[in-house]
């Protein structure tokens, strides 16, 4: 009997020293719902300004375009997450198969504009439709003359959650308003919302709020929105990390920062949390032992292949591959339990056994042992040979875990230190000398308060002799005079990126970029564009402004010196 398997084309099989597996982490399945106010100041247009950038977005047409951008990232990207968009204060209600024509409305004036689920084409293209065409939105987005019940508005996402998303491990509720306090003189109004708030909380729904602050006034969540959002991790590890700082937007009011800030906290939510080991042992000494969970935060994204499809037929399929051993001569099906192992050794091949080449892999339990300590300045720059593992601690199998590796961290920090240490990832995995690097918290330039890496520690791993290769045969190195180098570090120096620093949320991988553009055109039926969006391109006319001069007299000194 043929074996079947998940196929691989030639060139793709599983090599024989075993690596980490990032592919095979926890699926975790997201939903999120945007609930977005309809109220005159939410429909009124940012004040005009001399800016170059400035737009005319109102801050319910920007949460919609956020909406929109993120459906379209998400149909790429996470294709088994649901999401969906719902307005409320509208003058119009529409919930399932009910509309204003119902004779009795269960949420009036919530208007269910995308139901919670897998986005689909039409789904971004209706969406789309709505944030373009300019007489279509006037349509809808009339406020109600009513006000509209926060509790109606909290229980009408929890019956969605419910109906929709009953078993996903993330389910995340996004209101974008600039109401503070929606129920001013009704404190048993604000005592039904906090009700249904904790009713969405006990339903495992995360809500986040992004407060829109009016010109004329600064949003304040002590009003009403305190009762409603807590500061809660979601219950399950693997899910995507809540926002760290609430969105902020310009003193101006601009509609194109509105968006763009939301955006940007918009794409660092779509990526889930994914733990690489959990409740591994960290074992500071004899029978001292926390447990921590470890992530890698730094990974290069590349277009995946989710499946093959064939195209010859009447219309595109899935294939399903089946793979068949056959011996090279006789053609006879080969069964699984006639396969053997074997290493080259001296021209002969050297069989094993399953159960010989798991005693030749097992090194012991999984763990981090540390071995020793040693200053920060004998870490080499070089001495990487893998992205470094990013380690935190858990509570589960050791009570005071994070008490513990708080007080150690804190120290290394202090002490300028690096842990050395014996890490075993997982069963059968080869062992590696890692060093335990203290990181340090750092926050967003742009936003003080929003924290860009978690104060933890790093497990870089370290080479053995075995990795390290002979050196190339170099030969004499000319130093060029201190006049040519003045010379070009005054061209270094005009020629700085902002702040003296890289910023990489600013620079979006290009190729990457252009992949899914291409797919997102041919899923949307648009027409094919016809240039990649390149960040990464020089900007010359700046260059030369900047430094072109500067680049002369370098030259001119070059010639003097050559002579």
């Amino acid at each position: 009997m043929a074996e079947e398997s998940k196929w691989k084309p030639p060139g793709d099989e599983d090599d024989e020293e075993e690596e980490i597996d990032e592919t095979a982490y926890k699926t975790v399945k997201d939903a999120v719902l945007f609930i977005i106010e309809v109220s005159p100041s939410m429909l009124t247009a940012p004040p005009a300004t001399d800016a170059k950038k400035a737009d005319t977005d109102s801050p319910t047409s920007a949460a919609l375009k956020c909406a929109y951008a993120l459906m379209q990232q998400r149909i790429i990207s996470n294709p088994n997450d649901m999401m969906g968009v719902l307005l409320y204060g509208t003058g119009k209600s529409r919930f399932n198969d009910e509309d204003e024509s119902s004779a009795n409305l269960a949420y009036p004036h919530c208007y269910l504009l995308t139901d919670l689920d897998v986005p689909a084409a039409e789904d971004v293209k209706a969406l789309k439709s709505l944030v373009e065409d300019e007489d279509e939105f006037k349509k809808l987005m009339v406020p109600s003359e009513e006000n509209v019940s926060m509790a109606n508005v909290l229980f009408c996402a929890n019956q969605i959650f419910t109906t929709k998303a009953p078993n996903f491990s993330s389910r995340r509720l996004f209101i974008v308003t600039n109401n503070d306090d929606p129920h001013a003189n009704d404190s048993s109004a604000k005592s039904s919302a906090a009700v249904r708030a904790k009713d969405l909380y006990d339903l495992g729904v995360l809500i986040e709020l992004f407060p829109i602050s009016r010109p004329d006034q600064e949003f304040d969540k002590r009003k009403f929105y305190d009762d409603i959002v807590y500061n809660q991790v979601p219950t399950d590890p693997e899910a995507p990390a809540p926002i760290s700082a609430a969105t902020k937007t310009s003193s101006s009011g601009d509609g194109i920062s509105l968006l763009s800030s939301l955006l940007s906290n918009i794409n660092s939510k779509a990526v889930a949390r994914r733990a690489l080991f959990s409740n591994l042992p960290l074992e500071i000494g004899p029978g001292f032992r926390i447990s921590v969970k470890g992530f890698i935060i730094f990974k290069r994204q590349e277009p995946k292949r989710s499946c093959y499809v064939w195209l010859n037929g009447e219309k595109a399929q899935i294939a399903h591959g089946v793979t068949t051993q056959m011996a090279e001569d006789s053609v006879r099906t080969v069964e699984k339990v006639e396969i053997k192992k074997a290493y080259k050794f001296g021209g002969a091949q050297i069989l094993f056994t399953p159960e010989e080449i798991s005693q030749l892999r097992n090194f012991g339990d999984p763990c981090i042992r540390v071995i020793g300590f040693k200053p920060i300045s004998m870490l080499p720059l070089w001495a990487n040979l893998k992205p470094a593992t990013f380690i935190y601690p858990s509570e589960e199998d050791y009570i005071g875990s994070t008490r513990v590796f708080s007080a150690l961290h804190q120290k290394l920090l202090s002490s300028q230190k690096i842990g050395i240490v014996w890490f075993i990832a997982r069963k059968n995995a080869a062992p590696v000398i890692a060093a335990l690097y203290p990181g340090a918290e750092h926050f967003s330039p742009d936003l003080p308060q929003m924290q860009t890496i978690l104060p933890g520690l790093w497990l870089i791993p370290l080479p053995y002799a075995d990795d390290i290769r002979q050196n190339p045969e170099t030969t004499y190195l000319i130093r060029a005079p201190e006049p040519l180098i003045d010379c070009m570090r005054t061209v270094i120096q005009q020629l700085q990126l902002p702040k003296a620093r890289y910023d990489p949320s600013k620079y979006p991988n290009p190729a990457l970029q252009w992949h899914y553009r291409i797919l997102q055109a041919m899923a949307l039926e648009e027409d094919l564009p016809e240039k990649a969006e390149d960040k990464t391109v020089p900007r010359y006319r700046q260059i030369d402004k900047r430094a072109g001069e500067y680049v002369l007299e370098w030259g001119e000194e070059l010639q003097k010196q050559h002579q």
